[in-house]
């Protein structure tokens, strides 16, 4: 009986800190966004961060993912603290990895408003790889329902992807606010390269999840506001347009074919 109740309690923690996690990071985006007065994410540190500061920053419509991302984690806060799902082996092996992603998340926010662009970079990489680790433990142990699918693989999805083109953008306006001059490369050979490096991180995802869909969705979309404001916007950058587009039509065409391919196991 005693430990029983001692895994229902520590089932119990684990729900509440997530929860909690979760509000902390509504409430980080919701000063991020500047909806109580303060600052805007793009307007700190000097405008590093607006969509003509550099050439891999995305165009502002991209950023309403936020609104998607964070309604999906709200989602699974609920859903992960329901008494159906509090002895969940995959919830146990997520819950704490979820609830670090939400604090460094608020973190970034934080570095951010107070003109800390290193510290934001170290930060949000540390966000990429709890993000990376969580997703390859929801393809380790695959979802059995649909709820835990979308709620869990499909969020923690949407949110590596997403944050990984955030990371690009974050690396860029740090070097640029750091006064980096390329080392005698142009701009355009290091958006490209880094575009590149962004590409093959989410073809390794594609193939390693045998073609999860959500973490495409978010990277491309984030990939192709790149684009649009590189062609429609200042900084103008062709090169770095055609780049983004090609490094996302690729991390589709990828993701489809192990999709079909894993569908196909399945079937047979």
């Amino acid at each position: 009986m005693t430990v029983r109740r001692d895994v229902r309690t520590s089932d119990r923690v684990r729900q509440i800190i997530v929860a909690v996690c979760a509000v902390v990071a509504i409430v980080g985006g919701a000063v991020g966004s500047g909806a109580f007065g303060g600052t805007a994410i793009q307007d700190a540190a000097g405008g590093a961060l607006r969509a003509d500061a550099t050439l891999l920053a995305p165009a502002v419509p991209a950023f309403g993912i936020w609104s998607v991302i964070y309604l999906g984690l709200i989602g699974y806060a609920i859903w992960q603290a329901l008494p159906a799902h509090a002895t969940s082996s995959r919830q146990r092996a997520l819950g704490y990895l979820v609830a670090a992603s939400l604090v460094l998340n608020a973190g970034w926010i934080l570095s951010v408003q107070a003109d800390l662009l290193a510290l934001s970079v170290v930060v949000i990489v540390a966000l990429v790889a709890v993000l990376a680790f969580a997703f390859a433990r929801t393809v380790r142990s695959p979802a059995r329902r649909v709820g835990d699918m979308i709620l869990t693989d499909g969020v923690i999805g949407l949110y590596l992807g997403w944050v990984s083109v955030a990371t690009a953008a974050g690396i860029a306006a740090t070097l640029v606010a750091a006064g980096f001059t390329g080392w005698g490369l142009p701009a355009e050979a290091w958006s490209t390269g880094i575009l590149i490096i962004t590409g093959a991180i989410a073809i390794t995802l594609a193939v390693v999840s045998r073609g999860r869909i959500s973490p495409m969705l978010s990277l491309c979309w984030g990939l192709a506001w790149i684009a649009v404001a590189r062609l429609g916007g200042s900084p103008h950058s062709t090169t770095t347009a055609i780049a983004a587009i090609i490094v996302a039509a690729a991390v589709i065409i990828v993701t489809l074919i192990f999709r079909v391919q894993a569908l196909r196991k399945v079937r047979s």
